[in-house]
């Protein structure tokens, strides 16, 4: 479950915005929510006409000259791109245009088992190919130790980077990267292909007309698939690509959306993230990203079916592997229940594809709302990823527990890591106990609400002019809303049960709602509750008839107490880790037996999950005291409970189990005694 927070407004701000920008008050609403408190400022992040020379980026001339020379000379060139989207886009920028040049251009990218970036074995072979010049895209700000090997070998090299520079530059011709030290140039989060399509106008003289027309799509791609800030330019780059790939006569481009279902409806920033995006990272992760490279390299419709099919079939092993990784980790879960326990969660596996294993720690997290670490362990070697989110630093953490670590690296929000063999649960103890050393509370996971709507403003008009503020993504997230104090007046399954139709009265009006991914019995509320919502909406249009969409990112009873709830979610996690608490807290956490009794007696035959028995039948008793019963009746084998759907289930028993001898009650009674 996640926590609520609603963003404040100024009324007076919302007022100056809409006068100002010539917006609607909703979505003047929504743009002060985000922390917009001018039209300047609005016109500055989501207004951009036009993008910046690629010569205010420093180096940039000096690259564009050393590759027009290398050009004119014959010289033997190689793109050395990334794995992933991003890398290969802008592999498959650079190359198409020298090739178009003339130039004697070849590509590399390394296979993800040869790790990130330049690497001695691929220089080595570039070199005895007859390489001369080596230009990197996404990637060579850190290779210091491999741009000294290549010119030992008496070649050249050229990067373009868009990732932080360490303390030292690399050797090079040229050095592009919006994040060196003595950069000035005004926009500084552009993704990889993006500074190459830069480059690719340096190239050209700084115009940026051909590098748009030809490449814009593509660098729009790799923009939203890097999760990179959708303000400033690449608002602009994003604007302009889609409009390319929704008319596109690119083979590549319609046959990935021939295969993501998008070859008769319009592409936005979602389908680009979730359809398109992960069958080209694909490639990088389950296959070779040359399979990719050579999809939009190809200019036969035939040929990029073929290579697009392989693609989604890398994309489907991609998902099938994802699933059983989880599966895996659900099982570990109910094996040790203490994990999920920790103010941390980290599990250790074994043979788990490591080109997934940051996505499974991604879901876990969201799932659990705690930081998740996650390894596995493949030819004696335990190597993972981690996410987190709010205060928790990923890279803090790894910096507390490195002395367990061969190598770790990251940021506060994702890392990734090895382990010294043999030391994985002194990893889970020496992360947890950074844990406990730092952050005694530890941060909950936050669904980011802009403002509450109500039905007067949930208009047609109102949502259809949200759209000026198109892209969404990074930086940019689409806009979330609260719908309070609405009447469930049916829900009704969708796909066989997997998802969920609401129709609720809010008000005097009423409308439909759609939850995905959850069945009606696994909802927090039933048919007659009252109950919030945390939505999305938008503008269906069927057969000319315009309707409004609302899609539910999470809902719960009216009268939830989140507060309450989430510090006694807190309070029982700490007393199953043995940390201390308040004497006064033992005797009210400690349920009588006619309450564990009730609760088991409410769980009905075919299972409920903890959340909804509570919610729905045990709300007026403590959360914490719930939490207790449950474990007492766990711990007694009169109860199942799964970790990974929280599902309760009765356990068939022949005879009488004594609730009083269950080990939390015993510990907790004694703990109270104590107090008196």
């Amino acid at each position: 479950m996640k926590k609520w927070t609603k963003k404040e407004i100024d009324k007076s701000l919302v007022q100056k915005l809409a006068v100002g920008c010539g917006v609607s008050s909703l979505t003047a609403s929504v743009l002060a929510a985000k922390g917009y408190t001018s039209p300047e400022a609005v016109r500055e992040k989501l207004e951009v006409q036009e993008i910046s020379s690629p010569f205010l980026i420093r180096d940039m001339e000096l690259a564009a000259d050393t590759i027009n020379e290398a050009i004119e000379n014959g010289t033997s060139i190689c793109v050395y791109g990334d794995y992933d989207c991003d890398g290969i886009m802008a592999t498959a920028i650079l190359s198409t245009y020298l090739t178009e040049t003339g130039a004697d251009v070849t590509c590399y990218i390394p296979e993800r088992a040869e790790g990130y970036g330049l690497n001695k074995n691929a220089i080595e072979k570039l070199h005895n190919d007859g390489v001369e010049l080596i230009i990197t895209v996404d990637n060579g700000i850190s290779a210091i130790d491999e741009a000294e090997y290549i010119y030992s070998l008496g070649m050249k090299l050229v990067i373009t980077d868009h990732h932080q520079q360490g303390d030292t530059l690399p050797r090079a011709e040229a050095i592009v990267d919006p994040h060196r030290h003595d950069d000035c140039s005004p926009f500084k989060y552009a993704c990889g292909a993006f500074i190459a399509l830069k480059l690719v106008a340096a190239l050209d003289g700084g115009d940026y007309t051909l590098a748009l027309e030809q490449f814009g799509d593509l660098a729009a791609i790799a923009t939203v698939a890097d999760i990179v800030s959708l303000t400033g330019e690449n608002r602009l780059l994003v604007r302009y690509g889609m409009n390319l790939i929704n008319e596109t006569d690119r083979p590549a481009l319609m046959a990935l959306k021939e295969l993501s279902g998008y070859s008769e409806k319009a592409v936005d920033t979602n389908a680009l993230g979730f359809g398109l995006a992960p069958r080209i990272n694909a490639a990088g992760r389950f296959g070779s990203p040359m399979t990719a490279l050579n999809l939009f390299l190809c200019d036969d419709y035939d040929e990029a079916i073929v290579l697009a099919q392989e693609l989604d079939e890398l994309n489907r092993q991609r998902k099938q592997t994802e699933n059983d990784i989880i599966s895996e980790i659900y099982a570990i879960l109910d094996n040790d229940p203490s994990i999920l326990r920790d103010r941390v969660i980290v599990v250790c596996g074994n043979g788990w594809h490591h080109g997934v294993i940051g996505i499974a720690a991604s879901r876990i997290m969201e799932q659990f709302g705690k930081p998740c670490f996650i390894a596995s362990e493949e030819n004696g070697e335990l190597r993972g990823s981690a996410r987190s989110f709010g205060s928790f630093s990923v890279f803090a953490a790894l910096t507390a527990a490195s002395e367990v670590l061969e190598k770790f690296g990251g940021h506060p929000g994702a890392g990734g890591f090895t382990v010294k063999s043999g030391m994985g649960d002194d990893f889970r103890r020496l992360i947890n106990k950074y844990a406990f050393e730092n952050h005694r509370e530890m941060p909950c996971y936050e669904l980011l609400a802009d403002l509450s709507i109500s039905p007067a403003d949930m208009t047609i008009e109102n949502i259809t002019g949200l759209e000026v503020l198109e892209p969404f993504g990074m930086g940019n997230e689409k806009p979330v809303f609260l719908i309070e104090n609405a009447l469930v007046k049916e829900i009704r399954p969708l796909s066989g049960g997997i998802h969920s139709k609401l129709r609720i009265k809010l008000g005097a009006a009423e409308f439909d709602a759609l939850r995905f991914r959850i069945s009606p019995d696994a909802l927090p509320v039933k048919a007659g509750d009252v109950c919030d919502m945390a939505v999305t909406l938008s503008i269906n249009t069927f057969m000319d008839k315009r309707s409004l969409s609302i899609f539910i990112s999470d809902i719960r009873s009216h009268d939830f107490n989140q507060d309450r709830y989430f510090a006694a979610v807190s309070t029982f996690d700490a007393f199953m880790r043995n940390e201390g608490l308040p004497s006064g807290y033992y005797p009210a956490m400690l349920p009588t037996r006619e309450t564990a009794v009730e609760i088991y007696k409410l769980i009905p035959a075919d299972g409920i999950t903890a959340d909804n028995l509570y919610f729905r039948v045990c709300g007026k008793i403590n959360y914490c005291r719930f939490c207790v019963a449950a474990e007492a009746l766990k711990q007694l084998g009169l109860i199942t409970q799964s970790c990974s759907d929280t599902v309760i289930k009765r356990v068939r028993v022949t005879q009488k189990a004594d609730l009083d001898s269950a080990e939390i009650l015993v510990k907790l009674r004694k703990l109270s005694e104590k107090k008196g």
